[in-house]
């Protein structure tokens, strides 16, 4: 049985509570839309000088991603975003630049950890909904006693 009394706002603060903390935690894991992808080809089709060579040819990757050092970190700028760095070779220019780059068990660890905090706040919710049943219960059965008693 249902109890209309109070039970709104605080339904709705806990579902504007929860939607926020969902929106926090799933900032990490961005998908590409559709205008980034766009973006990115109009780029590499109009592409100037201070363009990387990587965004304009063919390239392949030297080094794959992996973590930077400390000296890496303050020499080149591409490491600042992410942490990670991949050395590419253009073949067309033969030069070699960096590219900054996602590891993979950064993205492992970003996901677990949404996975971990989501399983929380399932077993919140699941204790939250136990609690407020027994509440509703104990005032049915209190409420069916004082009708009882009154006979």
């Amino acid at each position: 049985m249902w109890s209309r009394r109070g039970a709104g706002p605080r339904c709705c603060a806990l579902c504007a509570l929860l939607g926020a903390l969902c929106a926090l935690l799933g900032a990490g894991l961005r998908p590409v839309t559709a205008v980034a992808a766009m973006a990115a080809s109009e780029e590499r089709r109009s592409a100037s000088p201070a363009t990387p060579c990587w965004r304009r040819e063919e390239f392949v990757v030297a080094r794959e991603c992996g973590r930077c050092s400390g000296f890496e970190v303050k020499s080149i700028p591409e490491c600042g975003p992410t942490g990670f760095v991949e050395k590419i070779s253009c073949a067309a220019s033969k030069r070699d630049e960096y590219k900054s780059c996602r590891s993979a068990v950064l993205e492992a660890r970003i996901f677990w950890r949404f996975v971990g905090s989501m399983i929380c706040v399932a077993a919140a919710c699941a204790v939250l909904v136990v609690w407020r049943q027994r509440a509703l219960d104990r005032r049915a059965l209190e409420k069916v006693r004082k009708q009882i008693e009154s006979i």
